[in-house]
């Protein structure tokens, strides 16, 4: 079994910063991509920012100069530095991970955390 826990939402203050953090654990070989999704009220999921395991990354333009992702790959994390937030980066964030399982041994999967607040007043 693989689970994802986010943390780090919050309310802020428009132009203020937030850090989230996303916990992977379970029966985890290697985790390939992780990324950051987000969820605003009314609207479809969409996508933020990945990173690869050799650290490469890619941003959604919305977010580009603004947000940072980051990952430890010792302790199967991924972080996302939230900076100058805006009102319209309002949503619920999910964390998600392309990983390959040791149990059942070799099998792939892609797997979402439970999602974590983030709210931007103007």
């Amino acid at each position: 079994q693989v689970q994802l826990v986010e943390s780090g939402g919050g309310l802020v203050q428009a132009g203020g910063s937030l850090r989230l953090s996303c916990a992977a654990a379970g029966s985890i070989l290697r985790i390939n991509t992780m990324g950051w999704y987000r969820q605003a009220t009314g609207k479809q999921r969409e996508w933020v920012a990945t990173i690869t395991s050799d650290h490469s990354t890619n941003y959604a333009d919305s977010v580009k100069g603004r947000f940072t992702i980051s990952r430890d790959n010792a302790k199967n994390m991924v972080y996302l530095q939230m900076n100058n937030l805006k009102p319209e980066d309002t949503a619920v964030y999910y964390c998600n991970a392309a990983l390959v399982r040791t149990s059942p041994l070799g099998a792939v999967g892609n797997y979402w955390g439970q999602g974590t607040q983030v709210t931007v007043s103007s």
